[in-house]
């Protein structure tokens, strides 16, 4: 696949274990990615919200324009290999 746009955007916050771990995966595989704080702007928050469907986090927006909410890490793995990015 070749999307020229490589870059994951990323919903989360701080305090969220699964959006830490999720995080951590991607800075480990190097791929990347846009932070976007959900506690920090009403807008991100909204706007993962219409992404999902649903207020949960992270929810991750690939270059393919899919679409993952609160991914486990082989779910993860699996979507990056898939679109090549890791």
């Amino acid at each position: 696949m070749s999307t020229e746009n490589k870059t994951v955007e990323f919903y989360g916050a701080s305090w969220c274990g699964d959006c830490v771990r999720a995080q951590a995966l991607l800075e480990h595989y190097g791929v990347d990615f846009t932070y976007h704080d959900v506690d920090a702007s009403e807008q991100d928050k909204a706007k993962a919200i219409e992404l999902s469907g649903r207020p949960n986090i992270p929810v991750l927006l690939f270059p393919d324009g899919s679409v993952l909410t609160e991914p486990s890490n082989p779910l993860l793995n699996s979507k990056l290999t898939e679109l090549d990015m890791i």
